[in-house]
């Protein structure tokens, strides 16, 4: 039926244009240019999303996602919905929704995960992934929809999910540190102690030096 509507409109815009319209199509004029005008009109919603963002395993992390919309903003009429794209395949499925009220994810894995974060009435459409696993690695898609102000591109980012680094990690790293600053520290006093006892030890020549000279002139 939509595919008809669209040829018929089609249909219209070129008769509308021949110089030779019967006057039952030359009546559809105004009712076309009405349409057609309409459209042109609609001005589509300016996403804002990062790129590229990355978080460490077992963390949580804001997938950040604003909106500009040429028309009033209201609880009643924004809509947001998420999308998620595992890494390396095609198929997108919907993750979060937000209409008047957020609805949690029912799907498996990000269920208990992803939880709203944004203000539809600032223009932010942001959710937060809470203790991200490997499995969230892949792309996130913010759709935003005001009407008649309609979004022309999701807002997309990329998520990069990285190791955790171990407490033995940590703790090996901080023991090389302190062992070297521990080094450093003991070639200082070292070197203070002999400077030390080696000037100690000239003043003490010195003074010899002294006395024999005195004792000679005596």
């Amino acid at each position: 039926v939509e595919s008809g509507f669209t040829w018929f409109l089609r249909y219209v815009r070129l008769s509308c244009q021949e110089d030779s319209l019967p006057a039952t199509f030359g009546n559809l004029r105004p009712l076309w240019s009405h349409y057609t005008s309409g459209v042109h009109q609609v001005e589509g919603i300016e996403v804002l999303t990062s790129s590229e963002l990355e978080a460490v395993n077992g963390t949580d992390v804001r997938l950040k996602c604003t909106f500009k919309s040429t028309q009033p903003l209201s609880e009643e009429t924004v809509s947001v919905s998420w999308t998620f794209r595992p890494l390396g395949k095609s198929l997108e499925k919907s993750i979060f929704l937000y209409h008047k009220q957020a609805y949690p994810p029912k799907d498996e894995t990000f269920k208990d995960h992803a939880v709203w974060s944004g203000n539809v009435m600032n223009g932010d459409a942001s959710i937060t992934l809470r203790n991200v696993q490997f499995s969230f690695n892949g792309t996130y898609s913010c759709q935003v929809r005001n009407p008649p102000d309609f979004q022309g591109f999701a807002g997309e980012i990329s998520l990069r999910v990285v190791q955790k680094v171990s407490f033995s990690e940590i703790g090996i790293l901080a023991i090389a540190v302190g062992g070297c600053i521990g080094i450093v520290l003991l070639i200082l006093v070292i070197y203070i102690v002999v400077r030390i006892f080696r000037r100690h030890g000239d003043d003490m020549d010195t003074e010899m030096e002294h006395r024999e000279s005195k004792d000679q002139v005596l």
